[in-house]
């Protein structure tokens, strides 16, 4: 179903004052959607990490340093269990990082996707715990929030835990020594942090704890920048809020990655970027530098890549390994797109017409199917329905869901409970398994699940792209895509600015890319690019006589010599020709 574009309704006089505060007026338009004011205007197109929220504002950290830091003291056995994705990699390695530079025996854990699954279970405990037979704390990040009975387990064995987390809880929180989640309790302002935004709040609070302790002010000092620049890439990378508190980490950790860092992400960002890039921003965190360490993750099982190798990017120092293992993330990304693409051209046949929510399985004994990509195809798909409603994509039972914001997944689930023998994640995106002979009675039941969720959203924002504003060409220039690059970062919760243009003139129609996988075109003289669908050339080359609505961000690409780029998020025959 064709959604329409609809213009965003803003407040005249907010973008009035706006323009007084001498922002253009296009400018003063965006911000005000996303409810900036003038007294706020300063705050939001400067932030700084000096604004930054101590860590005792949130609930649990000093219970979680108090139980920490005899372990630190004492040098007994601490193990940082982690998770495979970018979120949960980060928030490993600052941990480790932090540890280790107080002194601490500290060990890092990531579990296997493939055969051990997410979080905590049977499979990961066990060989956990014979890698590291002298364990004494084992500190979850990105993860333990539902561990009830694994955390009883660790310390029935003797074993203190601190969980550290940020996904939603179920009805019994785990028993643990401390407990850190924002999800649980926390003050609005630090609500939406990731795994490792939470586990850089408790590495900040350990250090100072130290430095108390030892009056050393200098104490783990080296290591400051590098923690701070992995917790913005995983904000960005888990697709959280890019306000507040978000909004620093992440715009200080593109300000000064090139002097942050650690040396493995250079190297990947190096080995990957576009050439002339001249700054950084929330894009390279999350369509460059994210998504090939989350790729590891998601394929380790198939394609053999060492699974240490997104940990060494970022606790490595040593540049030569470090160019060694970008080299290997690079190349299970490449593996990951092939899979993708693939499984996407599946699922496509196999969407339910109409349905208010997509159930698609898979077959993995397929050579084309790897379970492990089942949350990007889910995403993929739902970006070709138009985010009509949600999608499950499931692999021999087990798999991700994604879903359009007004939807919630965890809640969806709940509804399907007796269907699933797991479920977890956020609103939006999550994990499920599905039993055994349940799949039809799952698909129904969630279909009706997301119906009743639909039928809550206001009818005004229903089958609608919402557009901040529509323009002419003319418009665009560079002076107004600089003044835009100003409200970068973007995503989550501070989108791109998405424009339109009515009735544009298509001209230089071609595909793009390996396998003409992409689409460039001019619209009205102004160059234009459709990643990822090369598909529309030939039906589009022999429409263009036509003239044609056009949605699009504006950017400015770099390729040859600086020019306006607009980069397309949809086209459609424009229905005033």
């Amino acid at each position: 179903m064709e959604r329409e574009w609809v213009e965003k309704a803003v407040d005249g006089a907010a973008v009035d004052a706006l323009v007084s505060a001498g922002c253009a007026p296009l400018v003063a338009r965006v911000l005000a959607l996303r409810g900036v004011d003038p007294g706020g205007l300063s705050s939001f197109l400067d932030p700084s990490h000096h604004d930054l929220a101590a860590p005792s504002e949130l609930p649990g950290i000093d219970a979680a340093v108090a139980v920490v830091m005899p372990f630190v003291r004492s040098r007994r056995r601490i193990v940082v269990f982690g998770d495979y994705d970018c979120d949960g990699v980060c928030a490993t390695a600052i941990l480790v990082k932090t540890l280790e530079a107080l002194g601490a025996s500290v060990s890092p854990f990531i579990p296997r996707r493939t055969d051990e699954g997410y979080g905590m279970t049977d499979a990961s405990l066990a060989r956990m715990k014979a890698e590291n037979p002298d364990a004494s704390l084992v500190v979850t990040v990105d993860n333990g929030i539902n561990a009830v009975e694994p955390v009883a387990a660790l310390k029935a064995g003797g074993i203190s835990v601190v969980v550290t987390d940020h996904h939603l809880p179920g009805s019994e929180l785990p028993a643990a020594d401390a407990l850190v989640n924002p999800k649980v309790s926390a003050p609005p302002r630090l609500e939406s942090l990731c795994g490792a935004g939470v586990a850089y709040m408790l590495a900040r609070a350990l250090v100072e704890s130290a430095r108390r302790d030892t009056g050393d002010s200098s104490l783990a000092s080296g290591m400051s920048g590098r923690i701070f620049v992995m917790a913005g890439l995983a904000t960005v990378t888990d697709i959280m809020p890019l306000l507040g508190q978000n909004r620093i980490l992440v715009s200080e950790a593109l300000r000064h990655f090139r002097s942050w860092a650690p040396v493995g992400l250079r190297e990947l960002y190096d080995r990957v970027a576009r050439s002339g890039v001249q700054r950084m921003t929330s894009r390279d965190f999350g369509f460059m530098i994210g998504p090939r360490i989350n790729a590891v993750g998601r394929i380790e099982g198939r394609f053999g890549t060492a699974m240490n190798a997104p940990l060494g990017l970022m606790l490595g120092t040593d540049r030569e390994k470090a160019r060694e293992f970008a080299r290997m993330v690079d190349e299970c990304s490449s593996v990951r797109k092939r899979y993708e693409q693939a499984m996407t051209d599946m699922a496509m046949k196999l969407v339910a017409p109409g349905a208010a929510g997509q159930v698609i399985y898979l077959d993995g004994s397929c050579e084309s199917v790897h379970p492990g990509v089942a949350g990007i195809v889910a995403s993929r798909v739902m970006e070709r329905l138009e985010g009509a409603c949600p999608v499950c994509v499931l692999v021999d039972g087990r798999g991700s869901a994604r879903a359009p914001a007004g939807y919630n997944l965890r809640d969806a689930f709940e509804r399907c409970s007796e269907h699933l023998s797991r479920f977890g994640g956020h609103a939006v995106a999550a994990g499920l398994g599905v039993v055994a002979g349940h799949e039809k009675a799952f698909a129904d039941s969630f279909a009706a699940a997301c119906a009743a969720q639909a039928d809550a959203i206001p009818q005004a924002e229903r089958g609608v792209v919402g557009v901040d504003a529509f323009v002419e060409a003319n418009d665009l220039t560079m002076g107004l895509a600089e003044e835009l690059r100003r409200l970068e970062p973007f995503g989550e919760g501070n989108p791109e600015p998405v424009f339109a243009i009515r009735g544009a003139c298509i001209t230089e129609v071609r595909s793009l890319g390996a396998e003409g996988r992409h689409l460039a075109l001019a619209a009205d003289g102004v160059r234009a690019v459709w990643w990822g669908r090369g598909d529309l050339a030939d039906s589009l080359r022999a429409d263009s006589a036509h003239p044609h609505d056009v949605l699009f961000s504006l950017d400015i690409s770099t390729y040859q010599q600086p020019h306006l780029e607009l980069r397309l998020a949809g086209l459609r025959r424009s229905r005033d020709a």
